[in-house]
C-alpha cells in the first residue's frame, strides 16, 4: 500500500507538470493564479510531507512546510532567503487581516495580496519557492539528506523516485509566470471533447461574441461595431480592449500611429486617438480610439470618460470601397467611403510621412488577395511613393511629370479591388477549375457511381447478398460488390470471408471450386511455413551466438570484478556500463540482446526472441511525428529485391484466373541465394554474418512493437501476440532490404483479428503493404500525400487554408502523418477501423484510390468550425487531435469523404 502511495503521488506530480508546460507552450505563458499552479503546489506539498519525520517539522507548528523550510535554511542558503521573503508575504497578509498600518513597502503589495484565495495562502511558502526558482533545488537538498527528515517509507527517501521528483520541478521553476491581469488569466486551454462540447450546444445560435469561448478569443469581436447598442460595457473591458490593439497571437498589427485626429460631430472639435490596422485570417480591420480610452490601467471609468466609447471606431476594410487622400499643409487626411456611398470621419494624419506608411501597409496587407488601384510606386532609394499623375495637357505624352508637378499634386483616390469582384472573379474561378483539372484528376475516378442505382448501396454487402454470390458467382458483378462496400461497408459477421477477397488474396471471379483446384490457401500455407522454418533457423543461430557472448561477458566481468573485489559480480555486471562493451561485444546492439536475454531456460521447439530487446537508435514512432529514414540494404550473400507496388491510378478491376498475384515467383529467401552463391555440392553453409545482424536488428525492433501492439485489446493474449510476431517476422525476412519500420504491427494487428489465421493474415498483409510501403520513409510517398492534401483543402475550403496559412503556416500539413502512415488506425476504435479499412480498399473501384486524402479532409472539414472559432495554431490542431484519438464519429466522417470525392468528380466534369 505504501509503494501505491508513493506511485500515485508521482503521477499526480508527472501530470500537473506536463499540464503546466503544455500551457506555457500553448498559451505563450502561465499566470500566477491558473488552477495548475494551485494543483501543481498542493501535490508538492503532498509529496514534501510524505512520510515527513514528526521532529523534523515541529511537534506544535501548524505550517509544517515553513518549519521545515525553515530548518533547510539553516544549512542551506537558498532555503534561508526563501524563509525571509515568504516571512515577509505573510506579515503583510496578517496585516492586511487586522486592518493595521504597514510599512510604505507594504502599501504597494497589499491590493495585489488582497485578492490571493485560501488555498493560495496555504501553499505560500511552495508558491514562493516556486516564483523565487529555488522549489527545485530545495527538493533535491531534501532528498540527498534525507534521512535526516524523512521515514523509510517516504518518497523523498526513495533512491529512483526521490530524484525523479526534483527533476521534475526543475521545468516549472524555469518557467517566467505573469502577474497581469488578463480577461482569461484564471482559463486553462480547454480540452478537445471540451470544445466539442462547447461547439455542440452553442452551434445553433451561430454567434462569434458566444460565451462559451474563452474572453481572450473575443477580444476583437467585442467591439466590431461602434454602435452603443452592440457595443460591450467599457467598464469591465477597458485594459482588453487596449491590449487587442498591439500586436498578439490572434491578430497581426500591420499599422499604428497616435494622435491622429478625428472630428467624430461637428459640433465637435478634432480630438486625438490610436489608429491601428489590424488582420486576421479572414478579415482586415482598421480601428480608431481615442487618447481618454487608452489608459488601461483604470478599473472603472467614470461617465465622463464613459462617452468616449461613442466615438471609438472599428471598421471592417472588406466593406470600404474608395479612399480620398488629400495632402495639405499637414499630415495628411483619408476619407473612407464605404460601400453604400456613406463617408468615414475624416483621419487626419500628423506630420512625418505617415499618411504614405499607412497605405503602404494597407496595400501590403491586401496582398494577394487585394490590391490598390493605382498601386503605389516603389523608387529607388525611397521605398513606396504615391503614383506620378500625367499631366492632361500633354497629348499622348507618356512621360511622368516632373517632381515639382508631382509635389504640386495634392489629391489621390484610391480604390480597393478583391478578386473576388465581376471580371476578376470570374478569371479566378477559370484558373481554379485549370488547378483541379491539373492537379487533381489523378486523385478520383472520373466516373461517378451513384449510391442508389441500380438498388440502394447503403445497406452494405448483408449475409443475403454474400450467400447469393458464393452460391453463383455471375449472380453480382465485381464493380456492384464493390459499390455495396463502399456505401454500406461489410457485415462485421462476413469481414473473414470478404477481406481476403477485397485485399487480393482471393479474386471475386473464382468460386470456391475454382480456389480449392487452383490450392490457394494450400500454396500460401506452404510457403508461409517454409519462411518461418528459414528465419527460425536463423534465429536459432542468432540465439547461440549471443549465448556465447553473454557468456564472455560473464567471465570479463567476474574478472573485473574480483580485481576490486565487488561483493556481488553478476549482480552488477548486468547493470555494467556499456563502456566495456568495446572489447567484449562486437555492436551496441549485442550489449542489448545480453541484457535481455530471457530468464526461462526451459526447452522449447520453437526458438523465441530475447523479451524487450530494443536497439538504442531504434525508428521513432508515429506517435512522435516523422519515424527514422534508417535504411539497410543487403550487398554480400544477399538477391536483390524490391517490393512491387501497386499503380495508384490504375482504377479497373482485375478479373484475373488462374494463379492469384501472392503466388507468383516470389522473391528469393536470403539463405537460398546464399546457398546458391556457394553452389550445390558444398555441405549446408551458415547465413552470412551480415545477414544475421540484419535480421537481429530487425528481431528487436519487431519484438519491441509486438509487445506494446494493443495491448489493452481483448484479443491479444499472448499466444495470438506471437502469431503477430511470426507474420511479421515472416515478413520482414522476405523484404530484409527495407526492413522494420515501427507502424507495421499496427496495420497487420487488424488483419489478423478479423482473419485469425496466420498464413491468411501473412498473405493479406504481403498484399496491404503494397499500397502503405510508400507512406514510409523507405517509400518517398509521404510527400505526395501533403501535396495533395494541401490542394484539396486550398480548392474545398480556402477559408480554412487561409487560417492554416496565417496561423503559422501549418499547410505543410504534418499533422496528418500519423493518418496517412497508418490509415487511421490509430485515430479510432476497433469496430471502427475495420469499417474505414474495407471502405478504403473498395474506394480504389468505386471513387478514389487515394480515398485516405478524403476521409483526412473529412476529419478536419468535421471540426473546421471548432478550428476557426478558436483560432488555431499549429500546436493547437496537433493538441486538439491528439486528444480526439479514438473519439470520432466514423460514419460521419465517411459520408463526408464520399461528398467530398463527388464534389471533385463534379469539378472536374464542369457539371
Amino acid at each position: 500500500q505504501r509503494y501505491t502511495i508513493k506511485s500515485f503521488l508521482l503521477l499526480l506530480q508527472w501530470n500537473i507538470v506536463k499540464q503546466i508546460m503544455e500551457e506555457a507552450v500553448t498559451r505563450k505563458f502561465v499566470h500566477e493564479d491558473s488552477s495548475h499552479i494551485v494543483s501543481f503546489c498542493a501535490a508538492v506539498e503532498a509529496c514534501v510531507l510524505h512520510g515527513l519525520k514528526r521532529r523534523a517539522a515541529g511537534f506544535l507548528r501548524s505550517n509544517k512546510i515553513a518549519a521545515l523550510f525553515m530548518k533547510v535554511g539553516k544549512s542551506f542558503a537558498p532555503a534561508e532567503e526563501l524563509c525571509r521573503k515568504a516571512q515577509e508575504l505573510e506579515q503583510i497578509i496578517e496585516s492586511k487581516r487586522t486592518q493595521s498600518m504597514p510599512n510604505q513597502d507594504s502599501v504597494r503589495r497589499l491590493p495585489r495580496l488582497s485578492s490571493l484565495s485560501p488555498q493560495v495562502v496555504r501553499n505560500l511558502w511552495i508558491r514562493t519557492a516556486l516564483f523565487q526558482k529555488v522549489l527545485d533545488k530545495i527538493v533535491l537538498y531534501l532528498v540527498e539528506n534525507s534521512s535526516k527528515f524523512y521515514e523509510k517509507e517516504a518518497i523523498l527517501m526513495d533512491p529512483v523516485d526521490g530524484p525523479i521528483l526534483a527533476s521534475l520541478l526543475v521545468g516549472p521553476c524555469a518557467l517566467e509566470y505573469t502577474k497581469m491581469k488578463t480577461a482569461d488569466h484564471f482559463w486553462t486551454d480547454p480540452s478537445a471533447d471540451e470544445l466539442v462540447q462547447r461547439h455542440r450546444i452553442h452551434s445553433g445560435h451561430c454567434r462569434q461574441d458566444s460565451p462559451t469561448k474563452r474572453p481572450a478569443l473575443c477580444i476583437q469581436k467585442r467591439h466590431s461595431s461602434s454602435s452603443i447598442e452592440e457595443r460591450p460595457s467599457p467598464s469591465p473591458s477597458a485594459r482588453d480592449y487596449v491590449e487587442s490593439l498591439h500586436q498578439n497571437n490572434r491578430a497581426t498589427l500591420l499599422f499604428g500611429k497616435n494622435n491622429v485626429l478625428v472630428q467624430p460631430r461637428d459640433d465637435m472639435e478634432a480630438i486625438p486617438g490610436y489608429l491601428s490596422l489590424h488582420q486576421t485570417a479572414d478579415i482586415m480591420t482598421l480601428k480608431w480610439t481615442p487618447n481618454q480610452l487608452m489608459n488601461g490601467s483604470v478599473g472603472d471609468l467614470d461617465y465622463e470618460h464613459s462617452v468616449y466609447w461613442d466615438y471609438a471606431m472599428t471598421i471592417r476594410l472588406e466593406e470600404i470601397v474608395y479612399l480620398h487622400c488629400h495632402q495639405q499643409g499637414s499630415g495628411g487626411t483619408v476619407v473612407l467611403v464605404s460601400q453604400d456611398g456613406i463617408q468615414r470621419p475624416p483621419l487626419r494624419f500628423p506630420r512625418g510621412g505617415h499618411l504614405l506608411q499607412f497605405l503602404s501597409c494597407l496595400e501590403n496587407g491586401l496582398l494577394p488577395h487585394g490590391q490598390l488601384d493605382p498601386p503605389l510606386w516603389s523608387q529607388r532609394g525611397k521605398g513606396k511613393v504615391f503614383p506620378k499623375l500625367r499631366n492632361k495637357c500633354s497629348q499622348g505624352s507618356s512621360d511622368s511629370v516632373s517632381d515639382k508637378e508631382e509635389d504640386e499634386a495634392t489629391d489621390y483616390v484610391f480604390r480597393i479591388l478583391f478578386p473576388n469582384s465581376q471580371s476578376e472573379f470570374g478569371l479566378a474561378y477559370c484558373r481554379q477549375l485549370s488547378t483541379v483539372r491539373t492537379h487533381l484528376s489523378a486523385l478520383v475516378n472520373h466516373t461517378i457511381v451513384a449510391p442508389d442505382v441500380p438498388c440502394d448501396a447503403f445497406t452494405g454487402l448483408t449475409a443475403e447478398v454474400w450467400q447469393r454470390f458464393l452460391q453463383d458467382c455471375t449472380a453480382y458483378n465485381e464493380q456492384e460488390l464493390l459499390r455495396l462496400v463502399y456505401f454500406g461497408g461489410v457485415d462485421p459477421s462476413l469481414r473473414k470471408e470478404v477481406w481476403p477477397f477485397l485485399l487480393g488474396h482471393y479474386q471475386f471471379g473464382m468460386s470456391e471450386s475454382d480456389r480449392k483446384e487452383v490450392g490457394v490457401d494450400e500454396q500460401v500455407r506452404a510457403y508461409y511455413e517454409q519462411t518461418m522454418s528459414e528465419w527460425l533457423g536463423c534465429e536459432a543461430i542468432v540465439r547461440q551466438r549471443e549465448k556465447e557472448q553473454h557468456a564472455a561477458a560473464l567471465a570479463k566481468c567476474l574478472s573485473v570484478s574480483a580485481s576490486v573485489d565487488n561483493p556481488n559480480p553478476v549482480q552488477r555486471m548486468m547493470h555494467h556500463d556499456s563502456s566495456i562493451s568495446n572489447e567484449v561485444f562486437e555492436s551496441v546492439e549485442e550489449v542489448d540482446q545480453i541484457e535481455t536475454e530471457p530468464k526461462s531456460k526451459e526447452a522449447k521447439q520453437v526458438p523465441k526472441i530475447p523479451n524487450g530487446g530494443a536497439l538504442p537508435n531504434g525508428t521513432s514512432s508515429p506517435d512522435s511525428g516523422h519515424p527514422s529514414s534508417r535504411n539497410f540494404s543487403v550487398t554480400s550473400g544477399l538477391s536483390d529485391r524490391s517490393l512491387s507496388t501497386e499503380d495508384s491510378t490504375d482504377t479497373t478491376p482485375k478479373n484475373i484466373t488462374g494463379t492469384p498475384p501472392q503466388l507468383a515467383p516470389a522473391p528469393q529467401s536470403p539463405v537460398k541465394a546464399h546457398e546458391e552463391e556457394l553452389g550445390a555440392d558444398s555441405p549446408k553453409a551458415q547465413p552470412p554474418q551480415e545477414l544475421l545482424d540484419m535480421y537481429t536488428m530487425n528481431l528487436h525492433r519487431i519484438e519491441k512493437d509486438v509487445q506494446r501492439c494493443d495491448r489493452n485489446y481483448w484479443y491479444f493474449t499472448p499466444a495470438n501476440l506471437e502469431k503477430l510476431r511470426n507474420i511479421m517476422c515472416s515478413y520482414i525476412w522476405q523484404h530484409l532490404e527495407i526492413g522494420y519500420v515501427q507502424g507495421m504491427c499496427d496495420l497487420l494487428a487488424p488483419l489478423l483479428v478479423i482473419l485469425d489465421d496466420e498464413a491468411m493474415a501473412f498473405s493479406c498483409f504481403t498484399e496491404l503493404m503494397k499500397r502503405m510501403n510508400q507512406n514510409f520513409p523507405h517509400g518517398g510517398g509521404m510527400d505526395t500525400q501533403f501535396a495533395n492534401m494541401r490542394s484539396l483543402i486550398q480548392i474545398l475550403d480556402s477559408e480554412l487554408f487561409e487560417l492554416m496559412h496565417q496561423n503559422g503556416d501549418y499547410t505543410h500539413f504534418y499533422f496528418c502523418y500519423r493518418w496517412f502512415l497508418l490509415d487511421l488506425k490509430r485515430e479510432l476504435v476497433y469496430d471502427d477501423v475495420f469499417a474505414v479499412w474495407e471502405t478504403i480498399w473498395a474506394a480504389k473501384y468505386a471513387s478514389s484510390g487515394h480515398f485516405v486524402l478524403f476521409i483526412a479532409l473529412a476529419l478536419v472539414e468535421v471540426y473546421r468550425d471548432i478550428i476557426l472559432e478558436n483560432n488555431m495554431d499549429f500546436t493547437d490542431i496537433i493538441k486538439f487531435f491528439n486528444e480526439m484519438a479514438e473519439h470520432h464519429n466514423s460514419k460521419q466522417i465517411l459520408t463526408l469523404a464520399r461528398e467530398l470525392v463527388c464534389k471533385v468528380q463534379t469539378l472536374i466534369e464542369n457539371k
